[in-house]
């Protein structure tokens, strides 16, 4: 069973792989990569109030370094803008701005693309249980093992 198990971490290594390089075609002719899309996207829905590196930190799953990188790359390119918090002066509020905005539509399709290519030929009820077994394998990564032990002693 551990070379079953070992498998389906690596597909699922290689499943990610394969959907970054397959964003990153539909999208290079905006010169952006998924993950800039993904991250520009998030910052469009949460435009209003703006969004700190930290909840895109939190959000996103991906480190402060990574998001600070992204953040930085989004800027150069125009697509966002970096405003002091009225909270906290030493923190930075991202911004969409009118470019970033402009390619909102763009982004979407192509993420959508992505999607449709990577779940073609499923049925809705298999990407409902594909779906509840992720979430499962995500709640085992994230729920502490003094957790889960206390939870077995109580059973």
């Amino acid at each position: 069973m551990t070379s079953g198990r070992r498998r389906l971490i690596l597909d699922g290594r290689q499943i990610g792989i394969g959907l970054d390089q397959l964003a990153n075609s539909f999208l290079s002719r905006a010169d952006i990569t998924g993950v800039q899309a993904l991250t520009l996207l998030y910052i469009l829905q949460n435009t209003e109030e703006g969004v700190s590196v930290t909840s895109l930190h939190l959000a996103s799953g991906h480190s402060k370094a990574t998001v600070s990188r992204l953040v930085k790359r989004l800027w150069e390119k125009g697509y966002i803008s970096l405003e002091p918090s009225p909270e906290d002066g030493r923190q930075r509020r991202l911004l969409g701005t009118e470019e970033g905005r402009q390619l909102r539509q763009f982004l979407e399709q192509s993420i959508a693309r992505a999607e449709e290519q990577l779940y073609h030929g499923f049925s809705a009820a298999e990407l409902r249980e594909l779906e509840r077994l992720q979430r499962k394998m995500l709640e085992n990564l994230y729920t502490s093992p003094e957790s889960v032990q206390k939870e077995e002693t109580t059973k």
